[in-house]
């Protein structure tokens, strides 16, 4: 799709500009012949004219050795990283010979090594990394793969039909082809189809980590089950193959049969891995499997349609996620992350539409907007029509479209044609960048009760002004009481004001926007005691968690940069949440929670204050105080409750108690300085208590513990990245850019791992706001000269965490002045990569 050498050209490419290739290729047969400095790839493309012009391969970092049309040699135009065919038969069979080196391959795009084995990541444009091709979404075609090695475990994608030789029969686009080689060994079981199809599954690791693959092999096969019950779609091969590879830029890949995964989304046990760890595992493994339908089989025409792959596959991981586990803190969970995440991308210079009209570099576009935004969008889509709806058109979808590579609006066409609904203005959020505001206002006046309501998209780079949505806010009403008096209905707003009314003998309480029914801001102010009786009594555990989020906030915004007692009403509210032995320990902990800093900053901005990292961290810390002195005398007992019997389980029942003992263990630290820490670090038989434990122990100032952690569990590398990350996010903010910069030369600290990486400054970033914002702009250089440094390496890290820098505008002129003049030295350095000069230039502005 390309009309130029993009690595000498940063010129946007445009979804209106987007033609089908001419010529495009049916059938691949690739020979590796493999050799860390100098593999030989041998290509024999079978390939078919579709319209007139010439056909365009793409390869990058190539040494081109052989080329062959119908046989005989050819010495074809090259230019850069194109090479171009004119005058093309009809028919013909290309062949190409090329060398690359997988060992100097550091941006782990193409084939690569990681810690001696061969591995690909070819999503987005890597394969062409790897030999020329037609590297593009909408090219499919089915694979012969002969893999030449010394190497004990040869795989790829499909079946193998011989020692090293593997066959795909379903037409794959090249983002789809993987590769792996070494020396492993696997964690095998079976599963058998609805069709009756058995299955081997394998999940491949290095020796010695063999130990810790049970969880993520059980995770599998309750993903095949649950995409066959819930979705009707059964896998399609003989086998199924899972990798986990140390160095890898992203979680994991959904490559046809062959899933390549991030180590850390694989290998787990109680003594290495938290619950956190776990629920991850669960969760990346069933989206990856769930791309086999939904990515695979169907795929995107173009790399603009990238939500309907990645936005349906997220939406579908979420609906396993809350069935394996909490149904209403997974939903609470998900709308934490859209916050974090996407909100703030919404709110920035690095805005755009759920599908993207232009881009520089799509690995740029691995967004929480098309990822998070993108589920959301779907979750909308299947409240509008009903879930006996969306089960029809997702039918219709299937089987329409199977082999093919598809677009929004394919997918919308079958809504409208298994419901019967106009999806016209519904398309907006799919072309509207931007997260609406919904004003929602209540009265109450002889008997009439009447809900105002007013939504208005804000601007965002490059669409200064919005149409309406279509927004699902699915709504009840409880009396002063706690009775719901109107269950959860869904009124879709379309025009820019709307009002309802209701006929009511009293005023009620209005719960707005229960299950977080579309991805908005809500403004409704309520007074504190009907905020408080939802926190206590809303049916709705989504509302009941957002009201006392608001409460919290509210108090904290007030608090900030002022010497303010907190009200015994809130103190009262969540202490009474806090000793509910009815309600979910997983809830209770995040009701306890405070909102994040980042978040208060982001509400101080919209609200039109200039937020002061310093002041939002003292803000805190004090609220987080007097909650740890109301509930002082329950805290021992309630974590006394916490306690699991038995041998440790990471599922939602004991997991949440963890989460709940982990969240008091914090408060208590406030009180004793780290005494019950210690002897919960002491005693922890899982690292789920002993990390709650170390971050407790790292906030009280305990300068031992760090050495304890590193000198038990300096061997394990996934171990040592929660290490490193620990002690960025809980160090003092004065310190924390200090700490980063010594962990930065510790000597288990390899720049060429991006976990490893992500485990200092993206926790610097993430997680010790007040760190790197320091007032003297040290933070800001020292994350800048890593950013310089990673970008000759691994371009494609370098501008992910370059994100980092996307709220500067929120902040005071010394600051913003500070954090311009790094986005300066960035952007005017020699060589910049393609991918970070994007990011730089859209943060900018």
């Amino acid at each position: 799709m390309r009309d130029a050498n993009p690595a000498q050209n940063n010129q946007a490419v445009h979804l209106k500009d987007y033609a089908p290739v001419p010529v495009t290729v049916t059938h691949v047969d690739l020979t590796f012949r493999l050799d860390p400095q100098a593999t030989r790839v041998l290509a024999r493309l079978t390939c078919e004219r579709r319209g007139p012009g010439d056909m365009v391969l793409d390869g990058e970092a190539l040494r081109t050795i052989r080329v062959a049309l119908d046989g005989a040699e050819i010495a074809p135009e090259i230019e850069g990283d194109r090479m171009i065919l004119r005058d093309a038969p009809d028919a013909f069979v290309l062949e190409t010979e090329v060398e690359i080196a997988p060992e100097r391959n550091t941006e782990l795009s193409g084939l690569y090594i990681s810690g001696g084995m061969y591995c690909t990541q070819c999503e987005a444009e890597g394969f062409r990394r790897i030999t020329w091709m037609l590297d593009r979404p909408d090219v499919m075609a089915t694979y012969d793969v002969r893999i030449e090695s010394d190497l004990p475990v040869l795989l790829s994608n499909g079946d193998e039909v011989a020692q090293g030789v593997w066959r795909d029969p379903w037409p794959k686009p090249t983002y789809l082809f993987a590769l792996v080689a070494g020396d492993l060994v696997a964690e095998a079981d079976t599963f058998t189809t609805s069709e009756g199809r058995e299955v081997a599954l394998n999940v491949w690791v290095r020796p010695g980590d063999e130990g810790r693959t049970s969880y993520a092999m059980d995770a599998l096969k309750r993903s095949m089950a649950w995409d066959e019950r819930v979705y009707g779609r059964a896998y399609d091969l003989s086998v199924f193959n899972i990798v986990a590879v140390d160095d890898f830029n992203m979680g994991a890949m959904e490559n046809k049969g062959l899933n390549i995964f991030n180590s850390r989304y694989v290998l787990a046990s109680p003594e290495t891995a938290t619950d956190a760890d776990y629920a991850n595992i669960e969760r990346i493994v069933a989206h990856e499997y769930f791309h086999n339908w939904t990515g695979n089989r169907i795929t995107c025409r173009d790399w603009f349609q990238l939500c309907l792959k990645e936005g349906l596959t997220v939406f579908r991981d979420q609906q396993f996620m809350q069935d394996m586990r909490s149904q209403a803190v997974q939903r609470i969970g998900d709308v934490m992350t859209l916050r974090a995440r996407q909100f703030r991308e919404d709110a920035g210079p690095l805005a755009h539409p759920v599908r993207p009209e232009s881009f520089v570099e799509i690995n740029n576009f691995y967004t929480a907007t098309v990822y998070e935004k993108g589920a959301e969008v779907i979750g909308m889509l299947r409240r509008i029509v009903g879930a006996e709806g969306y089960d029809r058109a997702v039918a219709l979808y299937f089987a329409r479209h199977d082999g093919e590579a598809c677009t929004v609006e394919d997918w919308l066409a079958c809504f409208e044609e298994a419901c019967d609904v106009d999806l016209a203005q519904f398309k907006l959020w799919y072309s509207q960048a931007g997260t609406p505001h919904v004003e929602v206002r209540d009265s109450f006046n002889d008997g009439l009760y009447r809900i105002d309501m007013k939504q208005v998209v804000p601007p965002t780079p490059g669409q200064p002004d919005k149409a309406p949505m279509a927004i699902p806010l699915a709504f009840g009403l409880l009396d002063t009481a706690g009775n719901e008096i109107r269950e959860t209905e869904v009124h879709v707003m379309t025009q820019a004001e709307e009002h309802l009314t209701f006929e009511m003998a009293e005023r009620p309480v209005l719960s707005m926007l229960r299950g977080f029914s579309g991805p908005v801001m809500l403004d409704h102010p309520m007074e504190d005691v009907d905020r408080l009786r939802l926190l206590a009594q809303d049916t709705d555990p989504f509302c009941r968690w957002e009201a006392g989020r608001r409460l919290a906030k509210e108090r904290l915004i007030a608090a900030i940069g002022e010497d303010v007692a907190l009200d015994a009403d809130w103190l009262d509210a969540v202490a009474a949440l806090a000793t509910d032995a009815t309600a979910d320990p997983a809830f209770r902990a995040l009701a306890l929670a405070l909102p994040s800093e980042d978040d208060l900053a982001g509400s101080l901005h919209e609200a039109g204050v200039v937020p002061d990292p310093d002041a939002i961290y003292a803000a805190r810390r004090h609220a987080q105080m007097a909650m740890a002195e109301r509930l002082s005398s329950a805290i021992p007992a309630l974590r006394d409750a916490c306690a699991t019997a038995g041998q440790y389980d990471p599922r939602a029942e004991d997991a949440g108690k963890r989460a709940l003992s982990a969240t008091l263990l914090r408060l208590q630290t406030f009180l004793d300085g780290g005494a019950a820490a210690r002897a919960a670090y002491d005693a922890a038989d899982n690292m789920t208590d002993r990390m709650a434990a170390f971050a407790c122990l790292l906030e009280a100032g305990d300068e031992s513990v760090a050495a304890r952690f590193e000198s038990d569990w300096r061997h394990d590398r996934l171990v040592m990245d929660k290490w490193f990350a620990a002690q960025v996010s809980h160090a003092a903010p004065r310190d924390a850019v200090d700490v980063a910069k010594r962990l930065t030369a510790h000597s288990l600290f390899d720049p060429a791992n991006p976990n490893r990486v992500r485990s200092v400054l993206g926790a610097l970033t993430a997680a010790n706001p007040a760190g790197f914002h320091a007032p003297d702009g040290r933070g800001y250089r020292f994350y800048a000269d890593w950013l310089l440094r990673l970008d000759g390496m691994n371009p494609q890290l370098s501008a992910r965490l370059s994100t980092a820098f996307e709220t500067w505008r929120r902040y005071d002129a010394d600051r913003q002045a500070l954090i311009s003049a790094q986005l300066d030295r960035i952007a005017a350095t020699d060589g910049l990569s393609r991918d970070l000069s994007e990011m730089i230039g859209r943060i900018r502005g």
